[in-house]
């Protein structure tokens, strides 16, 4: 069964918004890295949104100020991705496939297809996600930012019962962001 990766970005005090961080060249490094663990990428609209076609425009026209962004773009463009929206009408994105059924059916079938990895991003979808029990692994990215509001992590799950989690990795990257990697036990 493949496994489903849970990854975001947030701030010292907890913040997901993508616009509180400091991400730079070594964050995309990793996740240009991490994108190659995984044949999938799975998004709810609002993260969709936010990545295409921001990100498929950048691989299309092949400048960005780093070759990180580069190499993020090429690779986030190349990755097949699913859309779970009950809003949107169509994607645009010739890699995406937008789906409208039941998520905990669609991503339970995702989940058996032979293949590498599935990855998750974003807030509202993932959440949903960790209440049904379907996420496998996490990997937080945290930014040496402390940024006072926003949206916080996790805010919305409601878990039946607490989820004990195993430290996987760790990583500090050169520029003070730290990776933190947990499995579920």
């Amino acid at each position: 069964m493949r496994k489903l990766i849970f990854a975001i970005n947030v701030t010292l005090d907890g913040c997901c918004s993508h616009t509180k961080g400091s991400p730079g060249e070594e964050v995309h490094e990793y996740f240009t890295a991490l994108m190659r663990e995984v044949d999938l990428i799975v998004y709810g609209r609002v993260t969709y949104e936010l990545m295409v076609p921001f990100w498929p425009d950048i691989a299309k026209s092949n400048v960005a100020p780093a070759k990180s962004l580069l190499d993020f773009a090429h690779g986030f463009d190349a990755l097949p991705k699913v859309v779970f929206s009950r809003t949107l009408e169509r994607v645009d994105d010739r890699n995406s496939r937008l789906v409208k059924t039941d998520l905990a059916t669609e991503i339970t079938r995702l989940k058996n297809e032979p293949g590498k990895a599935i990855l998750v991003g974003g807030v509202a979808l993932p959440a949903e996600l960790l209440e049904l029990g379907l996420v496998d692994e996490f990997i937080v990215v945290v930014h040496p930012v402390v940024a006072g509001a926003g949206r916080r992590l996790f805010d919305t799950v409601q878990m039946p019962d607490q989820l004990g989690l195993k430290l996987e990795q760790t990583r500090t990257l050169g520029s003070g962001h730290v990776v933190l990697r947990y499995s579920k036990q």
